[in-house]
């Protein structure tokens, strides 16, 4: 069954595409095949750490876009994996309602996932509520709390768009944050966390910087592992 997930969250700054190197760095680690496509035209995280997995995409052009749905039904063991950019979402709607992208996967059994990357700021908890009025139940969600810039997610609780989704069924994750002298030097390097993480790569990082990426990536493969990919 062809699965598509859609990393986004609209907002900038919040750790989309670390979500995204994330997903492709577990899927490769747990040898699932998978196809990237990156919509950033000036910063493309996949295009950059993942080149041999990512293409680019044109997110205002539906030919451009239209290939996400060929590579799914194509080959359709292959996960996709769907970096948006930070405000692509009106363009990404607009190309689903015109090309009936929902009805058609649905008749032909395709899954739709969008991770909805969030910070515990305010603007993330009204995005999510634009996103949740939007597309409703036709989505799945999953919910990521990014602890990029803080652990304390009380304004998302307290809104009501948590427990909105939830009984959307979607589900919910945490990552936490990694250290950031460690991440700079891996963006530095243009390492992937595979990379990162080895000792033969030493001249990218040192000895326990390397041992906290390890447990960074393993606490994020735990909460990845709960949605059963």
């Amino acid at each position: 069954m062809a699965h598509i997930h859609f990393i986004g969250g609209e907002k900038g700054g919040v750790g989309k595409s670390l979500v995204a190197r994330l997903l492709a760095q577990y899927l490769i680690d747990h040898e699932q095949p998978l196809l990237g496509f990156d919509t950033d035209r000036s910063h493309g995280a996949l295009m950059r750490f993942y080149a041999g997995y990512a293409s680019p995409v044109v997110v205002d052009r539906y030919e451009s876009l239209d290939a996400i749905i060929e590579a799914a039904v194509a080959e359709p063991e292959r996960c996709i994996l769907v970096d948006l950019a930070a405000q692509t979402q009106d363009a990404l709607t607009q190309w689903m309602d015109d090309s009936g992208v929902l009805e058609l996967a649905g008749e032909m059994g395709m899954v739709l996932s969008y991770w909805h990357v969030m910070d515990s700021g305010r603007d993330s908890v009204d995005l999510l509520k634009k996103l949740l009025d939007r597309f409703g139940s036709r989505l799945n969600y999953v919910l990521v709390q990014n602890h990029i810039r803080g652990d304390n997610f009380d304004l998302l609780e307290a809104s009501g768009e948590k427990q909105r989704a939830l009984d959307l069924q979607a589900r919910v994750i945490n990552i936490k944050r990694l250290h950031e002298a460690a991440m700079i030097k891996i963006d530095g390097h243009s390492s992937s966390f595979w990379s990162a993480t080895q000792r033969s790569d030493e001249h990218v990082l040192g000895i326990l910087e390397r041992q906290r990426v390890k447990l960074w990536l393993k606490n994020a493969y735990s909460e990845i592992d709960t949605l059963h990919m």
